[in-house]
């Protein structure tokens, strides 16, 4: 079974679970609130950051292949 990691990157589940699964590593090793909060606004910011990139590559691909399918017709 193939992974569809377009998919798995844009959704919000996931990147809610990296979180999670970084701050709990985090917290088990004893690190600071500040650090975790830290950590966790990359985490936030990364994950918005795919699901743009994400988001705008697929209107692109829309927007050129419906130019594509005008320019046959």
């Amino acid at each position: 079974m193939k992974i569809d990691w377009k998919r798995k990157l844009s959704s919000r589940k996931f990147w809610a679970a990296v979180s999670g699964v970084v701050i709990s590593a985090m917290v088990a090793f004893n690190a600071n609130a500040e650090s975790q909060e830290k950590v966790a606004g990359v985490i936030t910011a990364t994950g918005t950051l795919a699901i743009y990139m994400l988001a705008e590559s697929s209107t692109d691909k829309a927007a050129l292949n419906s130019d594509e399918n005008t320019e046959e017709k």
